[in-house]
């Protein structure tokens, strides 16, 4: 394993870098995400990341400089234990193999620290580089769902993957 990255909660101090990632790639992932554009967009976005039902992560390079974004959201605990992840990558960081160390990670923290026991992650079948990412971390397609999710105004459908702690130990 690769200590190229790490992951943390974001602070408000993060604000000004965090906003800065989403207005320099928010072209480049527009389609998939809407990310937090505003100071204020910014920050309750922050102050979501302390609520007991979403876990929001930074990914950040051994420079401590933010590449990615993770979340888990809807997390249920109890009989379901399950989240949903979401993630965007700085445009300047793309393609480099980070986002997927940043990921494990994010899983791991989500099996071994929340308990969880099924991560959810529901994607466009055009985003080719995200499908091919949770591929690469053993994550499983179990469906479609037509315009499943309001993304930027729209109703999109999306390809519904997921991974359980069994299938990743």
């Amino acid at each position: 394993m690769s200590f190229r990255v790490f992951i943390r909660k974001p602070t408000e101090d993060d604000c000004q870098e965090l906003l800065s990632l989403h207005q320099r790639s928010k072209d480049f992932y527009f389609l998939w995400v809407s990310p937090p554009l505003t100071e204020e967009e910014c920050k309750a976005y922050i102050s979501r990341c302390q609520n007991e039902d979403f876990e929001g992560l930074l990914i950040c390079h051994s420079t401590h400089e933010i590449v990615g974004v993770a979340n888990l959201s809807q997390i249920f605990y109890r009989a379901f234990q399950n989240a949903y992840l979401g993630y965007h990558v700085d445009v300047n960081f793309a393609g480099q193999g980070l986002m997927s160390e940043g990921i494990r990670l994010v899983i791991n923290h989500a099996f071994d620290t929340l308990g969880l026991h099924r991560i959810e992650a529901n994607i466009q079948p055009e985003n080719m580089a995200s499908i091919n990412l949770v591929k690469r971390l053993g994550f499983t397609k179990e469906g479609f769902s037509r315009r499943y999710l309001k993304i930027n105004g729209e109703w999109r459908d999306h390809e519904r993957w997921a991974l359980t702690v069994e299938d990743w130990t």
